[in-house]
């Protein structure tokens, strides 16, 4: 590869190219818009890079552009280097020309990191020696060193963009809802394009029947279409008084009641998962063992605290509005629901959640961050809080037993906070402090 490479972007991603071409004995340049960066000290004296803006001269005469899943490929810049042709790839696209593991990529707007660890899980419970990487574990470049039977991606709208020949063996698209919107000027149609794209090279695609957005827009015969859904698709739902129950071709073969799993999103995240498992012939007893022990992750309906009669819980992870409208449909039959919304505008249509909240009365809203005054404008009722420590404590003062206090902003968390784990830390810590010392 004699090519004059640039790699934009010096986060987690950035850094893992750099290691890669550095490996090969292939030195390339560096750029991010940022001064301050946490892996500076990192870069050998004898890259070239630049700092603090992007360069257009170095974009411009690069002959290969890797860029990191935060720099859009409709920066102005970008576009003029597509103009000029200029190879522009991101680092799963990097990674795709040197794979040859088998691969299962996951994506969607809500549910991916939970379907990929729970794969991980039944897989290796399974003696298959397995690694994850993409949007969350390793960054995707830094697999290649591992020899695995498979690999197991989560990827992102963002890393999406930039992929040209992803070969997957297994390609699942969960659900698509409307989040990232001040990336995609075109609106949800465009999002969608974009996440259909984990479909081009794939083998065997797995998608949610009930949600029209995930449907492949062209069938190929060479490839196997699988499908789930709460009461379509191969693998579904079936609801009996107290009991949800897992199908497979309209036979019931499993209790969702018998499991730790909270929520509908969750029991049909696992059908995906089983169609999985069943693809690669893994056992039924196996499946069913690591679902009815599976806990959420920290930070998806995670319960932090609870004193006289009131429930704390950290959906800091709810970056959208259908991970909160999840949140609040699981919790629904509660007495009273202290509900916490706001954060980083990104252009998502927030006041669908309007018609939701006006009719539940028991729905008290605190509203913080950048969109507080936005989401004031459309829900009157809403209590400005600055920060989420004075929102805490104000309604620490007014809950009663039997209450819920739910953290589950459904805005992006990079207003205020470095990013969503960052911010359900904090509201733990706070929530911790305050409830010791009061």
């Amino acid at each position: 590869m004699n090519k004059k490479i640039l790699i934009i972007g010096l986060g987690i991603t950035g850094i893992s190219c750099l290691k890669f071409f550095l490996k090969k004995k292939i030195i390339p340049a560096i750029m991010d818009e940022r001064k301050d960066l946490q892996f500076i000290k990192k870069i050998p004296l004898y890259v070239p890079c630049h700092f603090g803006s992007l360069n257009r001269d170095w974009i411009l005469n690069s002959q290969l552009i890797i860029l990191s899943p935060g720099i859009s490929i409709f920066n102005s810049l970008i576009l003029e280097a597509q103009k000029k042709n200029i190879e522009i790839i991101g680092d799963i696209e990097l990674f795709a020309r040197y794979n040859t593991t088998p691969l299962i990529a996951i994506t969607g707007t809500n549910g991916k990191s939970t379907v990929t660890n729970m794969i991980a899980n039944i897989m290796e419970k399974s003696n298959f020696k397995v690694s994850i990487g993409g949007n969350i574990g390793y960054p995707v470049i830094d697999l290649l060193s591992f020899k695995r039977d498979f690999y197991i991606l989560e990827i992102s709208s963002f890393q999406l963009e930039t992929i040209k020949k992803l070969d997957i063996y297994i390609a699942i698209i969960l659900n698509i809802s409307q989040d990232h919107m001040d990336r995609y000027p075109l609106g949800i149609e465009q999002y969608r394009n974009f996440k259909l794209r984990i479909y081009q090279n794939a083998n065997i695609c797995i998608y949610n029947s009930d949600d029209i957005l995930c449907y492949p827009k062209i069938f190929y015969n060479k490839k196997k279409y699988i499908t789930f859904g709460k009461f379509s698709g191969k693998y579904n739902l079936s609801f009996n008084k107290k009991d949800i129950y897992l199908k497979i071709n309209n036979k019931k073969i499993f209790n969702f009641n018998k499991t730790k799993l909270v929520g509908i999103h969750n029991y049909l995240n696992s059908l995906a998962v089983l169609a999985v498992t069943d693809i690669l012939k893994i056992s039924k007893k196996i499946f069913f063992e690591k679902i009815s022990n599976y806990k959420n992750m920290d930070h998806v309906l995670q319960i932090i605290h609870k004193e006289n009669g009131v429930t704390w819980i950290n959906d800091s992870k709810s970056t959208n509005i259908s991970s909160t409208k999840v949140a609040l449909e699981y919790l629904h039959k509660k007495k009273r629901i202290w509900l916490f919304l706001g954060g980083y505008d990104k252009n998502c249509k927030l006041y669908l959640l309007q018609k939701y909240l006006q009719k539940k009365d028991n729905i008290k809203i605190f509203c913080f961050g950048q969109l507080s005054k936005k989401i004031l404008s459309f829900l009157p009722k809403a209590i400005i809080v600055n920060t989420i420590s004075e929102g805490i404590k104000k309604i620490i003062k007014l809950v009663q037993f039997g209450d819920i206090v739910l953290f589950s902003p459904a805005c992006s968390s990079i207003d205020q906070f470095r990013n969503f784990k960052h911010r359900g830390n904090e509201f733990i810590r706070i929530v911790k402090k305050i409830h010791k010392y009061k």
